[in-house]
């Protein structure tokens, strides 16, 4: 079907098919294959070819073959790009070879051949052909340059390249390049243009006042001046699908910080955990309002953990509604005191409010929300988390009783947990190293006693004899030991009778890193899974002592940290259903401020299922594909996005929403109260909620003295809604050591967006679809 349709298009005009003849002969020139140039990329097309290897412009060149030459100066220009373009026509049979420096001599003789046959077929005359002849090709030095088109200007078009890579199932953006294919994207380019252009005039003094931002420091004076990165998402909600409007920022580097960046988002994290806060109160409501009140008392008093006490004593005042039980859990009041120290992520931990007025007050979650109060929602977490280790086997249970048939499981699974951190760090420190080395090595690493010694030289070679350890020795010690100890630390030291633990004790080395120095030798350069399969049984026998302690408060220590990590395991099932973009959390309470990290592109798709009514909908990045327009290959594909599905209760998605308008009125980001102004004489409603993140690297002392403390990256961001269709984040940062300079908090992206609103309000006063095309065709977009 294809080819008849190809043969009667060239029939379109009438029975002479000249016309369209020769448009295939054009077709074909501009698109023919010319190799790649170092420096310039892959050259396509007649046009191309000559740009790219000799330096000439195509329309240059066509006007002096079109032209009557009226001097020798004419006839010889003509005449050279009448070569260049036959030798190009002709290189195009290997271009690798005839336009490598190699193969240009063969190319000149394949040149100048056809000349002399073009000039005895009549085809060009003898002047064109002698003069053609007389010169030889002259290659461009170097590739021409290309003016550089700055990455902020490309942000918009390269974030919808690789939507289409991902749409298209295509491996790479040189695969999509050569698709002949227009799509029709859902970024507003007006708004886009208009909002890029604020983000990159941040450091122009002038700029920076018509913002308001005439009192934040944006550029760090103790370094290169370098300027703060900063981002903006903004999405409009239709009916059915999220409409990408606006995908921007002033980093001038090919990165997308909306979409591929993992960030400390800070206090962000609290909308996370306030969601899941009220969607365990909504489970809690819908279970325990089924009991009779007799079942809800016992319930209560039978509670191991305080949600589910809080939850049941709430319902023994009678049957209340499912709202009213959420607003009486945002009533919830807790302590702020940063004095207490909790044991999570491992150890125990003292967490700080941001404001030193809140450490002695005692506040509800709604006002821990509000003023984004840290060590409220440090609690909150913390009873998040005993509500999951609850449920299943109770963790009490398993804590409380010694004989509790899964106590040895999870001994057993942290044994093979944290072996199998040592061996990774065991193996990397052996990688590269030869059994010599590795011997050698481990020597270094105790000190010189006759014992240690002979512990890691008879594991690592236990067939090698007497004498060989004491010329091991001899090389160790500043006094060699008499034939009658020499003879006791190599009999009493061995394999044979000491059994790993023990001779781990002895050497003052941990029993794995003995164990895989002693393996080295006969696998060195081993894979870790090769270790790590071989270590099955060695990482048990390892923490043999764990199993056979007296201290059940060691047992205990480790099972709480297990069973902290199962509980994350179910906190992460919640946040990843509400679009948490990564696979794993921090098993620590610090995960309600932020330590798990976040993206802002995901924090921006949250927010639109709460603007939502708690129902995803899919985001429309690429409306339309129309391929090979006017071949017979055309094809329209119309975007078909999947059904929109409800993720959370309507509900707690109108209760977070109130809560996130609280946050604008009176809380932390009250910078954008009234900032979108008014429609149909009633205020636009804004809710936020903002976050800054201090990322440090920190050393610690003895006793847990702070010793130092290094400047990873600083970030500070906003999500936000605005009326009942826009949402999205703004988010600043500065990476590596230039953090330190800069002191903002979430006050600066706030801002920012209030300084921005004037040129996101055309978005409001024009609802609807607004598309533009993008081409992904030719290398561009």
């Amino acid at each position: 079907k294809q080819m008849a349709s190809a043969s009667l298009r060239a029939y379109r005009d009438g029975p002479d098919t000249a016309a369209a003849r020769r448009q295939i002969v054009v077709d074909y020139l501009n698109s023919t294959p010319l190799a790649a140039r170092p420096g310039f990329g892959e050259v396509n097309g007649l046009g191309d070819g000559l740009y790219a290897w000799f330096g000439s412009d195509l329309a240059q060149v066509n006007r002096a073959l079109r032209a009557s030459p009226h001097s020798p100066e004419d006839q010889a220009a003509k005449a050279r790009f009448y070569k260049q373009v036959l030798s190009l026509l002709l290189a195009q049979r290997r271009p690798a070879h005839y336009l490598a420096v190699a193969g240009r001599d063969d190319l000149e003789a394949l040149t100048d051949s056809h000349l002399r046959l073009l000039r005895a077929a009549g085809v060009i005359g003898a002047g064109l052909a002698q003069a053609a002849l007389a010169q030889r090709l002259q290659f461009a030095a170097e590739p021409p340059t290309r003016a550089d088109v700055p990455f902020v200007d490309q942000k918009a078009a390269n974030a919808m390249r690789t939507e289409l890579l991902r749409l298209l199932g295509l491996p790479s953006l040189y695969a999509l390049d050569r698709l002949d294919l227009t799509g029709t994207t859902s970024i507003d380019l007006a708004a886009q243009g208009r909002l890029t252009t604020e983000l990159r005039q941040l450091t122009d003094p002038d700029a920076a006042r018509d913002l308001g931002l005439y009192g934040f420091r944006l550029l760090d004076p103790n370094r290169s001046g370098e300027p703060l990165v900063a981002s903006l998402t903004l999405y409009e909600r239709g009916p059915g699908a999220n409409y990408l409007r606006v995908q921007t920022d002033n980093l001038n580097q090919p990165f997308d910080l909306n979409s591929g960046a993992k960030l400390d988002l800070g206090s962000t994290a609290k909308l996370r955990t306030l969601i899941t806060y009220l969607e365990i109160v909504a489970g809690l409501h819908d279970r325990l309002i089924r009991l009779a009140p007799a079942e809800r008392k016992l319930a209560a008093a039978n509670a191991a953990e305080p949600l589910s006490q809080w939850a049941a004593e709430y319902l023994l005042t009678g049957d209340v509604g499912l709202e009213t039980m959420l607003e009486a859990a945002m009533a919830r009041r807790y302590s702020a005191s940063p004095w207490e120290r909790f044991f999570t992520g491992g150890g125990v931990h003292q967490f700080a409010n941001f404001n030193a007025d809140d450490n002695g007050r005692v506040m509800s979650v709604a006002e821990a929300f509000r003023n984004s109060v840290n060590l409220v929602f440090i609690r909150v977490m913390r009873d998040i988390v005993r509500f999951y280790q609850m449920q299943g086997a109770p963790a009490d249970a398993i804590l409380e009783d010694r004989q509790h048939p899964r106590r040895i499981d999870y001994l057993r699974r942290f044994a093979d947990r944290e072996g199998t951190t040592f061996l990774n760090q065991f193996h990397r420190e052996f990688a590269g190293l030869s059994p010599d080395q590795v011997l050698d090595r481990m020597a270094d690493e105790v000190r010189p006693r006759g014992a240690r010694l002979a512990v890691i030289f008879r594991s690592l070679r236990p067939d090698a004899d007497e004498a060989a350890f004491a010329a091991f020795l001899a090389t160790r010690l500043a006094e060699p030991p008499s034939p009658r100890e020499l003879a006791r630390l190599y009999d009493g030291h061995g394999p044979d009778r000491l059994n790993l633990n023990d001779r781990a004790y002895v050497a003052g080395l941990h029993p794995l890193k003995l164990w895989l120095a002693t393996w080295w030798q006969e696998h060195p350069g081993a894979p870790r899974s090769a270790v790590l399969e071989a270590a099955t049984a060695v990482r048990q026998e390892s923490y043999a002592w764990l199993f056979k302690t007296g201290s059940k408060a060691k047992q205990d220590k480790r099972i709480r940290i297990l069973l902290e990590e199962e509980a994350f395991e179910r906190i992460h099932a919640a946040w990843q259903r509400l679009g948490y973009p990564f696979d794993h959390l921090v098993p620590s309470y610090a995960t309600a401020i932020g330590s798990s990290a976040d993206r802002p592109e995901a924090l921006a798709e949250l927010v639109g299922i709460l603007l939502n009514d708690g129902v995803w909908q899919p985001t429309v990045r690429v409306a339309s594909l129309h391929f090979a327009k006017d071949t017979p290959y055309e094809t329209v594909l119309a975007a078909a996005p999947p059904q929109a599905v409800a993720v959370l209760a309507p509900a707690i998605a109108r209760l977070v929403r109130k809560a996130m308008v609280d946050v604008v009125e009176t809380g932390t980001a009250v910078r954008l109260r009234g900032a979108f102004g008014d429609h149909d004489g009633a205020p636009i409603a804004i809710g936020a909620k903002t976050g800054t993140g201090d990322h440090r690297r920190k050393s610690f002392g003895q006793g847990g003295r702070l010793i130092g403390s290094q400047a990873v990256s600083r970030t500070a961001t906003v999500v936000f809604f605005v009326g009942d269709r826009l949402f999205g984040n703004i988010t600043v940062y500065v990476p590596g050591p230039d953090a330190e300079g800069f002191k903002f908090t979430s006050s600066l992206p706030a801002q920012l967006l209030k300084g921005l609103a004037p040129a996101i309000r055309p978005l409001l006063d024009e609802p609807g679809m607004r598309t533009a095309d993008a081409k992904a065709a030719g290398g561009g977009a």
